[in-house]
């Protein structure tokens, strides 16, 4: 069974961890030995055996980093993104540790440049090794080997989705023996997967098999046997999970507090709605935003006079949109389209070879040249660089009644760009999706994350083929 094979995994990524620690440091020792003879490097002073037993403390410290990271559990379904963000933290916290006590033992000598080099290279080479470990367990999966056994208790929702994930992901390595239910006759089955029997019959069931895992799938009807069913399976002594048949409603991070003992569990959470969490990404914004002034102010000077040379009405045009906790605000654009009405202007979206659109017009909109005033947006702090794309009003209270939890996304700045425009949803494309997307990045967001969508922005996100 994979509890057995969990064991020798870990120890074997451990032996290979360390490994990677060792030709690391061995590495950058032998780089600042080369450059050694450099007078100015002040490096190489102290004899090898120094360094030699340092790296004998400095190895184990490492591998005790990493347990403490989270560097030892499953990776069956760890994102590489998480892992990664893991490596760059405990090297990080290491090698800070290790120069505060070598300033603390008064050990000057210590080459930093052999600091710097270890740092870089057991990142990079930690991350390789351990994404071949993953490649290697994947394809071992795919073809039936390193199987985690999964018992069901509860046909529902969300066992269709969980048995839909399983399959379709099949380097997970997740085998689902069968499922046992009250409703639904055994035999029934879904995707090959039979129901068994009765929960009843979870204890007779737990004699005569070994699952690593029992999965609780209870529909939201049979709650009352919820604490049963968990009794009998934490006396199995088998690891138990529940999935709850109401993940349109719970997000997929949850934020729980203790109140006196009582788990309370908030619908939503959003990092952002942290002081500090809010005052990082504000101060990112303001000096970003005078960064992109400074390096975009070429291009816009040259996009307010074509737009002055070949037609007539105002440079920037003003349009009223809903903004953080429902306020609306007035964002700037650069004027794509001739002088309308008020009423004209709030008839809908832009279409297809829209007469209403300038020559110039045309071109800015395609490359998002458009959308660089709103800097001054976020200069104000109505907008940020990177959130939920602002709507008008009248079209927010349409898609308040049509799309479930729409209303989440004022919940946050909206941004210039975002999760859903860097993921193709722009224009005329699906409402749903985009706020798919954008609830991800209200309740997934990090500083890294916003970083991610910039990057994106820069190679994907400019050029829009759905505006018109």
């Amino acid at each position: 069974m994979i509890k057995d094979n969990q064991k020798y995994f870990n120890r074997l990524q451990v032996v290979l961890d360390g490994l990677v620690i060792i030709i690391s440091y061995l590495i950058a020792w032998y780089n600042m030995m080369i450059k050694a003879t450099s007078p100015e490097t002040g490096a190489g002073v102290l004899p090898p055996e120094v360094y030699m037993m340092a790296l004998v403390i400095l190895a184990p410290f490492f591998l005790l980093l990493y347990y403490a990271c989270n560097l030892y559990t499953p990776k069956r379904v760890q994102g590489r993104r998480l892992e990664g963000s893991n490596i760059v933290k405990a090297n990080t916290l290491g090698c800070l540790i290790f120069m505060a006590v070598l300033y603390l033992l008064h050990q000057g000598d210590v080459s930093r440049r052999l600091i710097a080099v270890f740092f870089m290279l057991n990142v990079a080479l930690t991350f390789a090794e351990r994404n071949i470990v993953r490649m290697v367990l994947m394809n071992a999966r795919r073809i039936g080997l390193n199987q985690k056994h999964v018992l069901m208790v509860g046909y529902s929702r969300a066992a269709e989705e969980y048995i839909d994930r399983i399959v379709q992901n099949p380097q997970w390595g997740y085998k689902v023996m069968g499922i046992l239910d009250d409703n639904v006759p055994p035999g029934t089955l879904y995707r090959n997967i039979e129901v068994l029997g009765f929960t009843e019959s979870l204890g007779y069931i737990l004699e005569g098999n070994h699952p690593d895992e029992i999965a609780i799938t209870l529909g939201l009807s049979e709650y009352a046997k919820l604490e049963r069913i968990v009794a009998m399976c934490e006396k199995s002594g088998v690891h138990t999970k529940f999935i709850p048949d109401y993940s349109k409603i719970i997000p997929t991070k949850p934020y729980t507090e203790d109140l006196l003992g009582l788990p309370v569990i908030n619908i939503r959470h959003v990092p952002l709605s942290n002081t500090f969490n809010m005052l990082v990404k504000r101060v990112m914004d303001f000096f970003g935003a005078l960064a992109a002034i400074v390096l975009f102010s070429p291009v816009m000077l040259i996009t307010a006079i074509l737009i002055k040379a070949t037609s007539k009405g105002p440079l920037i045009f003003r349009q009223e949109r809903v903004g953080l906790n429902n306020v609306p605000f007035q964002m700037y654009k650069f004027r794509s389209m001739e002088v309308q009405t008020k009423k004209a202007e709030r008839k809908g979206w832009t279409v297809k070879n829209d007469p209403r659109v300038t020559k110039v017009g045309k071109v800015i909109r395609r490359t998002s040249i458009d959308e660089l005033p709103q800097l001054f947006n976020v200069l104000k702090g109505d907008m940020s660089l990177v959130g939920p794309r602002p709507e008008r009003p009248q079209f927010v209270e349409k898609f308040r009644e049509e799309i479930p939890r729409y209303m989440v996304k004022h919940q946050v700045r909206p941004g210039m760009t975002g999760w859903a425009q860097v993921n193709g949803y722009r224009g005329n494309t699906s409402i749903k999706k985009r706020i798919d997307h954008d609830l991800y990045y209200i309740e997934n967001w990090t500083i890294g994350l916003d970083v991610k969508i910039l990057f994106l922005t820069v190679f994907k996100g400019f050029i829009n083929k759905n505006a018109y």
